[in-house]
């Protein structure tokens, strides 16, 4: 599969942009173990534009994280079309385009999933932001707005007729938010669309190899993207590709990978934030990565206790279930 001139291995798995957690230190653990793309969480054209440092912040990347997206959103299209330019000049590989977003903060300023309401918007948008920049336009949407209408179709002949080079497809409507199951089927509709040429992204409700699996082979997509299941699981992209190559399932991550993996993420946002937020930030990734873990409710009651990174990495790296026991902080 290619992005323009990017070229992804047949398959490729993508790392969802996810608000609050896919920011560099995460990008670059699940690019280690596998991830083929990732992106910035999504950020707000009009920050952007007004130079706002924690905008300008979250678009920082480090090389190894290529190929990298940032992903832009908003409601208004001078201000997508700056945004655009400025993005691109940090140097992505790609500018993504959030039309997906069901939250009701983005949907009230006309932007995200609202733009499923305003085909003339979202139009209109896209060509600005395609014609602000050289780089490649990709756009991650949804199936529609609610259940009556769903015109995927359309949008993404217009979204190809307009220039842009892959979509993403959440299969979900945005009156559904993140319940009730996602719509695989809508993936090959657009697959079978006549004339429709730019690689489709499946999303949504992709947890396990397995289900990797059967997306690929029932849809015929080009390219699978997964959020929610990566947070505190980044092994899961090594083992949805040695799984498509092979039919292997690989083992589960042991206790030391988990530990070893949640340290070296630590490592990286104090590198990449400073040694104060470094450490915030990761707190709420400790119960994911910690999960299931015997003692490990305790472990993670002593982590959120310190606030520099070495007596974290350190009660990491020696933790041992078996003998734990929680020290008085």
């Amino acid at each position: 599969m290619n992005i323009s001139h990017i070229q992804l291995s047949e398959k490729p798995v993508l790392l969802a942009p996810m608000e609050d957690v896919s920011d560099s230190p995460f990008r670059q653990v699940c690019k280690k173990l596998g991830a083929d793309v990732v992106y910035t969480e999504f950020i707000s054209s009009e920050a952007i534009i007004r130079d706002s440092d924690k905008s300008l912040h979250k678009m920082r990347f480090e090389e190894m994280e290529r190929p990298f997206g940032i992903q832009i959103f908003g409601g208004r299209e001078e201000a997508m079309e700056g945004a655009a330019q400025i993005a691109a000049d940090n140097h992505p590989d790609f500018i993504d385009i959030n039309f997906g977003c069901p939250v009701y903060k983005v949907v009230k300023k006309n932007a995200g999933s609202a733009c499923l309401r305003d085909l003339g918007l979202m139009e209109r948008m896209t060509e600005k932001v395609v014609g602000a920049t050289s780089l490649p336009v990709t756009v991650k949407t949804r199936l529609g707005w609610d259940e009556d209408s769903i015109r995927i179709q359309e949008v993404a002949l217009m979204l190809q007729r307009i220039g842009v080079k892959a979509l993403t497809v959440h299969c979900r409507t945005r009156a559904q938010g993140y319940k009730g199951e996602a719509r695989w089927e809508y993936l090959k509709i657009l697959k079978d669309t006549p004339g429709l040429e730019i690689p489709i992204i499946g999303n949504g409700d992709i947890t396990t190899p397995q289900e990797a699996r059967h997306v690929f082979e029932s849809t015929g997509v080009d390219g699978i993207m997964i959020g929610r299941a990566a947070i505190g699981n980044p092994w899961i992209f090594k083992q949805v590709k040695v799984y498509l190559e092979t039919g292997e399932l690989l083992p589960e991550p042991t206790l030391r990978d988990r530990l070893e993996v949640c340290a070296d993420q630590l490592r990286a946002s104090v590198h990449h934030h400073g040694e104060k937020y470094g450490v915030i930030t990761m707190k709420k990734h400790y119960g994911n990565y910690l999960k299931g873990i015997r003692n490990g409710k305790q472990l993670r009651m002593e982590l959120m206790q310190h606030d520099t990174p070495q007596p974290i990495i350190e009660a990491l790296l020696n933790f041992d279930e078996s003998k734990y026991y929680p020290v008085a902080i």
